[in-house]
């Protein structure tokens, strides 16, 4: 694939999560509510994912280090789900609203475009060279 028709999605793609970690500071109780307990301090949690979007959105836009970031984000989707279905197995109001079941698979479905999105950014052999050299050390 060329580097345009990565960077067309990566750019976006990337940015759009920068936004949305620049939310978790603009409004930490909106998100709050879906951390799951056994974890604690929800403002804590909900910052340090919000910086991990930001550093990661920022890092996926950006071509230098796209696919060292993109497979950080690939982790962060993957873990940061646990929060989606915390709200939707502990039946969690959102902004004053308890979901459906459809809007729940909706988000799953959604996550897991997200993650997609972000292997086919980085590359499978990135993440692959990245878990090696951790296992080597």
């Amino acid at each position: 694939m060329s580097d345009w028709t990565v960077s067309l999605v990566a750019i976006p793609y990337g940015l759009w999560v920068a936004w949305v970690g620049i939310q978790h500071f603009r409004d930490p109780a909106w998100f709050e509510p879906i951390v799951p307990e056994v974890i604690g301090n929800p403002r804590f949690w909900v910052y340090a994912s919000g910086a991990f979007e930001i550093i990661l959105g920022i890092g996926v836009a950006l071509p230098w280090f796209r696919k060292e970031a993109a497979f950080g984000m690939t982790l962060l989707l993957i873990v940061l789900y646990w929060a989606n279905f915390n709200m939707w197995f502990n039946e969690i109001p959102l902004n004053g609203r308890l979901y459906e079941l459809h809007w729940h698979l909706l988000r799953g479905l959604g996550q897991v475009i997200l993650v997609v999105i972000s292997l086919w950014l980085g590359g499978w052999e990135t993440g692959q060279r990245l878990l090696a050299s951790f296992r080597s050390h």
